[in-house]
């Protein structure tokens, strides 16, 4: 089993206080597992419930667990990018808060990052409705031919860094769009991607809001902007 130096382990999170503190408890448990060094950083989008208390009830029981608030909902970018920007340790992960991936598979991720500065997961088997399954197809195939893009599973919540990678790129979607972003900056500065498959699960509590019509339209937005800027 490889272990890295450093791992910095990054979840947004958007009313989830059903999920959110087994999902720490998840990231911690994997942190030990797979590195030397470990954090946890929780990035409260501006949630309505008790989402952030849970954050809190969970770093008093372990000190890596490091909560982000955030004033009013910025949206999954703009919770993303700012957990991903404010991790200190020499790899970055980021997972969802909604426990549908099992923190075990990180180990494949690792073993890749030697080869590749981004490794990805794909989800195996997705446990979504199909219509989410046709969107995000139909998603990823926009990407491949506006961008050239071609990766399996673009919004996939799995994926390994190296920090630098990170901290060298400018992010400016707040929104789903993040995800596209930060593959395509990666890859304009040279950087190579690694695909991994891992398992996917069904959500257990809490609802997704990928699919709002309000997400998708500033998703779009925020990919044409970033086309026009790549031109």
């Amino acid at each position: 089993m490889k272990r890295c130096s450093g791992l910095s382990l990054v979840m947004p999170a958007y009313n989830e206080e059903a999920n959110v503190g087994a999902a720490i408890r998840a990231c911690a448990a994997a942190g030990e597992k797979f590195a030397e060094d470990y954090e946890v950083i929780v990035v409260d989008d501006g949630s309505r419930d008790r989402t952030a208390d849970c954050v809190r009830e969970e770093a008093q029981a372990n000190p890596r667990v490091r909560l982000i608030s955030l004033p009013q909902n910025r949206g999954f970018g703009g919770a993303l990018k700012t957990g991903l920007k404010a991790a200190d340790k020499p790899l970055v992960f980021y997972t969802d808060s909604d426990l549908q991936f099992d923190l075990e598979e990180i180990g494949g991720l690792l073993d890749k990052i030697d080869a590749y500065p981004v490794v990805v997961g794909y989800r195996v088997n997705r446990q979504d409705h199909f219509v989410r399954k046709l969107n995000a197809w139909a998603w990823g195939r926009l990407q491949w031919v506006l961008f050239g893009l071609d990766v399996r599973d673009i919004d996939c919540g799995f994926k390994l860094f190296r920090r630098e990678v990170l901290q060298a790129m400018p992010m400016r979607s707040d929104g789903a769009f993040i995800s596209t972003e930060i593959l395509l900056r990666a890859r304009v500065a040279g950087h190579r991607i690694g695909e991994v498959p891992v398992r996917h699960y069904p959500r257990k509590a809490g609802a997704p809001t990928g699919a709002n019509l309000s997400v998708i339209r500033k998703a779009f937005r925020e990919l044409w902007d970033l086309r026009k800027e790549l031109r």
